[in-house]
């Protein structure tokens, strides 16, 4: 692993005709200068175990477990009247999440039929009819082997490693936390994978832009000029379109749950530093000004994509009179309209008014509830099934569908975080900052909701999952080598040479972290997919007691 080196506080010196000096250069540099033509078959290879896994028995256990009884009835409702619709009651369905999750949970239902005893429905899929659990769930699951295959290049790029960003994929793939989601038809691994795609387009956006940067300077721009004369130029192709695509990305993670907004300032804070730093590393007089200047009517823009994505993934309910609260005269007690065109979106405001008020005031005491603090110790997993019957060699049988992370991975964590903020700070690396800072995004807005009593569960958590990955990779990586000083490529030193003893060594102690996760992944494992087993087997992986069960 590699740590580039950053940006020092003085500006760096005018580009003159020779070109530009090669610290400047290095600090613009980006993975794409060192391509290895082995990263996408070890991708594959990752993010083959990630499907097995995922795919592997999706069917079982039968029925609607957990929440999948709301996610999938609404799912079918999408597909077929293009809102959440009770059959069994004959109307419209009243739902607080957006509709994003369940059009893509009802994709599933769609392809392959959906059945629900309790509404007397049983329609074959459109492409082939198969056990309707694997309908409802297999959005799910390819989400989530797409979220592995995500983590696995955005860690590359992140580290300017190969095995790295594989190491991030595997130890995802082997996460229980994230097995479950990924084989659940529920909210929770959408909003992951969105969240992650739009971080993983805002460091693409970096490197574009600082691409950009390097090939004006090397085309003689002198960045201390005033005004557009010393900036890069370029038409349409030079927007900066990984930033607009994220806008759309984020877009689509805040219309699977409203939690994904918590990410806003997090997006916002992380391009306004990377254009500040290219800026300063450029040599620009005042990169804070020029960037702020320059970068936030692209942000708008990327704003406004987000919205008008949000608003499309309600289509189903704007153009359709069938939605909850979508007609005036349906409720004449509600605040709603009927007048063209502004009538809907005043009533869809309405709406969202009234599911904020349910969101606000979710008190209610759960059996699986926890608190902010409890999550990253696995202090209370939720169970989503469990059944005693067998057989199972045994005269007490157990089955249970745990969302537990992989206990050794998630007790990596908090001293990850230490160790990645120390890091961070000793070695100026702002892929540090990065990801603590998409870590508190997805953690720490749930502690203010804590103070207030608000119901909460473990999954929350889901979005936040990847970057805390990229917390222990970072974390392995320094244990493989110590921070790069000066510039140009890297390769492994030889035997003999200095530092080969140092990355011989740590590639032993990161290689028998990743075996012991993988044994403890292996060992969790039955209770991640509800296998059944004696209940002593089931008792043994109960390592906190009660809190667990």
């Amino acid at each position: 692993m590699e740590f580039e080196p950053t940006a020092d506080a003085r500006p760096a010196a005018p580009a003159s005709d020779a070109g530009i000096p090669a610290v400047v250069r290095a600090r613009l540099a980006t993975v794409d200068a060192r391509l290895d033509r082995w990263s996408w078959p070890a991708t594959g290879v990752v993010v083959l175990i990630a499907g097995i896994l995922r795919f592997l028995g999706l069917s079982g256990p039968a029925g609607k477990i957990f929440d999948e009884t709301y996610y999938a009835k609404d799912a079918y409702g999408l597909i077929s009247r293009g809102v959440e619709w009770n059959y069994k009651d004959g109307g419209p369905s009243y739902v607080v999440h957006p509709p994003l999750g369940k059009w893509l949970i009802g994709l599933g239902e769609w392809a392959f039929g959906y059945q629900d005893a309790e509404s007397g429905i049983s329609v074959p899929g459109h492409l082939v009819t198969t056990a309707p659990e694997f309908g409802w769930r297999f959005s799910a699951a390819v989400v989530g082997t797409l979220s592995v295959l995500l983590l696995v290049r955005v860690g590359r790029r992140l580290f300017r490693s190969t095995a790295l960003g594989c190491a991030a994929g595997l130890l995802l793939a082997l996460d229980g936390f994230h097995l479950v989601l990924s084989r659940t038809a529920l909210l929770d691994i959408f909003l992951l994978f969105f969240v992650l795609a739009a971080f993983g387009a805002l460091v693409l956006d970096r490197d574009a832009r600082r691409r950009r940067w390097a090939r004006a300077l090397e085309a003689g721009l002198d960045p201390t000029l005033p005004g557009r004369a010393g900036r890069p130029t370029g038409g349409w192709r030079e927007w900066p379109w990984w930033r607009l695509a994220a806008g759309v990305l984020f877009g689509c993670a805040c219309a699977v749950k409203w939690s994904g907004l918590y990410f806003l300032p997090a997006f916002v804070l992380l391009v306004l530093f990377w254009e500040a730093g290219v800026r300063r590393s450029a040599g620009v007089r005042r990169p804070w000004r020029n960037a702020l200047v320059e970068e936030l009517p692209w942000l708008a823009l990327a704003g406004v994509l987000m919205v008008g994505t949000y608003l499309a993934t309600w289509s189903g309910w704007l153009l359709t009179d069938d939605g909850y609260y979508r007609l005036a005269s349906k409720y004449p007690g509600a605040p709603l309209s009927d007048t063209p065109v502004i009538g809907p979106l005043v009533n869809l405001f309405q709406y969202h008014k009234a599911a904020y008020g349910f969101h606000a005031q979710l008190d209610d005491p759960h059996k699986y509830q926890s608190w902010p603090w409890q999550w990253l110790l696995l202090g209370r997993p939720v169970a989503f099934h469990w059944s005693s019957d067998g057989p199972c060699g045994a005269a007490s049988c157990a089955a249970e569908i745990l969302l537990l992370g992989t206990p050794l991975l998630w007790w990596s964590f908090l001293p990850a975080l230490v160790a990645v903020a120390w890091l961070g700070l000793a070695r100026r690396d702002w892929r540090a900052g990065a990801i603590l800072l998409m870590v508190a995004a997805g953690l720490l807005p749930w502690f203010w909701f804590a103070l207030d009593g608000r119901t909460m569960f473990s999954f929350y958590t889901a979005p936040a999952l990847p970057f805390l990955v990229l917390a222990v990779v970072y974390v392995l990586g320094a244990i493989i080598s110590p921070a790069r000083v000066g510039a140009g490529a890297v390769r492994s030193p030889a035997p003999g040479e200095p530092g080969y003893d140092r990355r011989l060594v740590g590639g032993v102690v990161v290689g028998a972290y990743m075996l012991l996760v993988a044994l403890c992944f292996a060992y969790f494992y039955p209770i991640f997919v509800g296998t059944v087993m004696p209940y002593a087997d089931w008792s043994a992986r109960m390592w906190l007691g009660g809190r667990w069960i």
